[in-house]
């Protein structure tokens, strides 16, 4: 039998010898920050902005994370050996440590608490190919969503509405107007253009928004980071979400109304066709 071997603190072990404290302030209160990393073909993609923007999280809630981003960095490599991990994602997270419970910040001898582990998972290609359908919720999150912190119920109770409708995700919106999603960033196309809600406090700035940010610069398609109504949305040409496990996934409908067509777009086409070129080759196409 082969066990899942995870990382806890400096030392790798298997699920038997993870112990975690009931005292932990993750337990307690999410207080804690948490990052999830692609691998294809064997190999990390963007690692580094993801343990770049983990570190920005911890420093957002006032927490030292007790390693370097290079020590990280192989910490992750190292996991993706231990679990022989071809195609899937690792998750790492890191909270405030384990005290009593009190509102306040434990004092400067209760040290972070660093776990992550490795999954093997394919990519999900028939949303990708097909496109999946999505509902609106209302945005009830705190506002700083830039944080990619632990405290995710307002996501989970979108994420869960979403699913009890039939949906792969729920669309959010502050009063009407299209933040992101549960657990993606959104992407609307008018014209020829892309629309996506700015880099502000009231979405998580996506490692993979960022990529297409970066596609769409080089293949010379306009991008503008505006925020648009839940009205607009669904007149788009296109919509798409993406995100690391998501990638750019199509969206056919929202609230049971077909965006366009309800087939995929041509320019989300291009940037699956762009995107797919700059991951490891060796798996891209499972």
């Amino acid at each position: 039998m082969i066990l899942t071997v995870y990382f806890k603190d400096g030392q790798f072990t298997e699920r038997e010898g993870l112990n975690i404290s009931i005292d932990d302030r993750g337990y307690y209160f999410g207080d804690g920050v948490y990052e999830v990393i692609k691998v294809y073909g064997g190999e990390l993609f963007t690692a580094e902005e993801h343990i770049d923007r983990l570190f920005q999280s911890a420093t957002k809630i006032k927490m030292t994370i007790p390693y370097s981003k290079e020590q990280l960095m192989e910490m992750v490599r190292e996991l993706i050996v231990r679990n022989s991990i071809s195609i899937g994602h690792i998750y790492m997270q890191v909270t405030r440590g384990a005290a009593p419970r009190t509102h306040q910040f434990p004092g400067s001898t209760v040290a972070s608490v660093v776990t992550a582990y490795a999954v093997s998972n394919p990519r999900p290609m028939t949303s990708i190919e097909n496109g999946v359908a999505v509902k609106s919720v209302e945005d009830i999150r705190w506002l700083r969503c830039d944080i990619k912190s632990l405290n995710l119920l307002g996501n989970v109770l979108a994420k869960q509405e979403a699913n009890e409708a039939n949906c792969v995700e729920a669309l959010l919106h502050r009063e009407g107007v299209v933040t992101e999603g549960s657990s993606s960033n959104l992407f609307g196309v008018k014209d020829g253009t892309i629309y996506t809600h700015p880099a502000t406090n009231l979405i998580l700035n996506g490692i993979t928004r960022q990529v297409v940010l970066g596609i769409s610069e080089k293949l010379a398609i306009p991008v503008v980071e505006k925020s648009f109504t839940l009205e607009e949305a669904y007149n788009m040409d296109e919509l798409f979400l993406t995100s690391t496990t998501s990638e750019i996934m199509p969206i056919s409908s929202v609230d049971g109304r077909s965006i366009a067509s309800g087939t995929p777009g041509v320019l989300t086409r291009k940037l699956q066709k762009a995107f797919t070129l700059q991951i490891p080759t060796s798996n891209a196409g499972v």
